[in-house]
């Protein structure tokens, strides 16, 4: 009999019932969750949930992503069971009646932005402690570990607007990933990283739990960054800081300096040969090693 990709004991399958029990109470954010075996984007599928008028807090995951997608149309392929791929539906212009976040009233639209990297702050915080796993962030929203003293990245973050009020976040991980098994030899994976375990069920409820944090703490500042201290601690953690980049711009540009910021629209502040400039979205490559690990 062919083995089923279903059956390999050192990827086991999440336990969505436990799952639920632990993460959907009626203190949390999350309203609900759903784990299913395969489908093309858990983005993509939570978009038409959040039109159909999915709650804020409802939580999809996927054993496997056929279509996975990152920043710039970048396809996100991993095999299955191998990682976390999840998205996450937030309602930040509504007034929150439950939860943790009860009683905050609605986040102003430019703070949106935010989303994605308090998104990355908390689970790199997440993982620094359920994985035992130093984790950096990338600007905008690359996760980065420690692989043979090269920081790799083993993540990404996905935030795309919806109808309304609505923000859907996407956050893949590579956690059991062997070396052969890498998209690409500058990838990562926790397991490379020298994760203290690889069990996906306590990674998953750690993440959602930072990420129930964060946002509480963020909804009740009003969506302010630096209120939240989530812009302190965004910059905190970030190893784009400090290092030569070059930025590489819609339209074609390129920006070459020194990452010296991220200021209070999470933009990242370039200082270059006519000074400094912020940019709002871009692909940035670090040029040089940062001066120390940032980790998390």
């Amino acid at each position: 009999m062919t083995p089923s990709r279903w059956s390999d004991l050192d990827r086991p399958p999440l336990n969505a019932a436990a799952l639920r029990r632990a993460v959907v109470t009626p203190e949390a954010l999350w309203t609900s969750l759903d784990v299913v075996e395969s489908t093309g984007s858990t983005n993509s599928d939570l978009v038409t949930r959040a039109a159909q008028g999915a709650p804020e807090g409802t939580v999809l995951v996927a054993e496997e992503q056929t279509a996975g997608r990152g920043r710039l149309d970048r396809r996100w392929t991993a095999p299955a069971r191998s990682g976390l791929f999840f998205s996450i539906l937030l309602r930040p212009g509504e007034r929150v009646e439950s939860g943790s976040a009860a009683g905050a009233q609605p986040v102003p639209a430019h703070h949106w932005g935010w989303l994605p990297l308090l998104a990355g702050v908390a689970t790199a915080t997440a993982l620094s402690r359920a994985a035992g796993v130093d984790t950096s962030l990338k600007w905008p929203n690359d996760l980065l570990v420690p692989v043979d003293g090269e920081e790799r990245k083993a993540g990404g973050i996905l935030a795309e607007r919806a109808v309304g009020t609505a923000v859907v976040v996407g956050i893949g991980l590579n956690v059991s990933l062997k070396a052969e098994e890498l998209p690409v030899p500058t990838a990562a994976s926790l397991a490379l990283a020298g994760a203290l375990g690889t069990d996906r069920d306590p990674l998953l409820r750690a993440v959602l739990r930072s990420l129930d944090q964060w946002y509480a703490t963020w909804r009740a500042a009003g969506g302010d960054p630096a209120k939240s201290l989530l812009q302190q601690t965004y910059a905190a953690g970030c190893a784009t800081l400090g290092r030569q980049v070059r930025a590489e711009l819609p339209g074609g540009e390129q920006l070459a300096g020194t990452a010296v910021a991220v200021d209070g629209d999470g933009r990242l502040v370039i200082a270059g040969p006519s000074g400094e400039r912020a940019v709002a979205a871009g692909d940035v490559v670090h040029l040089r090693p940062a001066e120390g690990w940032a980790g998390a």
